[in-house]
């Protein structure tokens, strides 16, 4: 017998998790509220695009659901969930993005960009970054992920994660000047 509404609310996330791999939907309905915020600012990191980051949640979200069933230890459905999230953002690059792997050739002249205006944010500073970059650089930064956790969840040689967030972070840095942010990696962490 289904849990009464609030009851999901008060529930623990592993009994919501478990719920849910047996198949509940409210409890799976009370997960991605609890998650919601999260997974749209990762997308939104990744994209920086509001609308992109709202319709790529909406995938991870479906593609968790989709796959519950197979979460093996609900304790772990956040890191299961980034997962997720991470594999629905490297399948959207690997479709849209067809200069995907041309990063070594972006223009590195900043000259053209007003990156000292008022309005400007890390959002749209993060949107000027290679796709696998800015990958790299938000699971660093904004998720706490470690060089080796972000090479298991994306697939790429930890070499090319380590220079990733070495050439994001100087880009980052270069872009936000004005803001007089700290100049080492290890300080920005």
């Amino acid at each position: 017998m289904p849990l009464a509404r609030e009851q999901y609310s008060l529930s623990a996330e592993s009994l919501l998790v478990s719920l849910a791999r047996n198949g509940d939907r409210s409890a799976y309905t009370e997960l991605v509220r609890r998650r919601q915020t999260w997974v749209r600012n990762l997308m939104r990191r990744f994209s920086g695009d509001v609308t992109l980051a709202d319709d790529l949640a909406q995938i991870t979200f479906l593609q968790g659901w989709q796959n519950i069933r197979h979460l093996q230890r609900p304790g772990r459905f956040g890191a299961w969930l980034k997962r997720i999230a991470i594999n629905v953002w490297l399948q959207y690059l690997r479709k849209n993005d067809p200069l995907r792997q041309a990063d070594e050739h972006v223009d590195n002249d900043t000259s053209h960009n007003d990156v000292t205006g008022i309005g400007m944010d890390l959002d749209q500073v993060l949107a000027t970054l290679p796709g696998d970059v800015r990958l790299c650089i938000v699971l660093s930064y904004h998720e706490g992920m470690n060089h080796r956790e972000i090479a298991e969840h994306t697939d790429l040689p930890l070499g090319t994660v380590k220079s990733h967030i070495r050439r994001g972070t100087k880009r980052l840095q270069a872009l936000l000047s004005a803001y007089d942010l700290p100049s080492s990696e290890e300080e920005m962490k």
